[in-house]
């Protein structure tokens, strides 16, 4: 089983997502490809001291990127959307 650090990468903050938790509570992450709903939900309740109501995950394909002539693809990731029961997380607020 990975570790709570391994399991939550990264909290995704972009206009989209700072709009859903202001109105509907909902937390992005990118996490761990691995991970399950119950690791992340556990992951989230022990890092943030929070209860979680639900999660949603889903798989977001990487997108091809050019440099000059040449092709590649960056790489593809897990995103979490997470509602909490009561509480607000920390890092979203500023």
């Amino acid at each position: 089983m990975p570790t709570l650090h391994q399991t939550i990468v990264r909290p995704v903050i972009t206009e989209k997502t700072s709009e859903a938790y202001q109105t509907r509570g909902e937390y992005t992450f990118e996490v761990a490809s691995a991970a399950s709903k119950p690791q992340i939900a556990q992951a989230i309740e022990r890092l943030f001291a929070v209860k979680v109501k639900g999660v949603w995950t889903s798989n977001v394909r990487g997108k091809t990127k050019r440099m000059g002539k040449t092709v590649g693809t960056r790489a593809n990731w897990k995103k979490a959307i997470v509602t909490l029961k009561e509480g607000t997380i920390e890092i979203f607020e500023g």
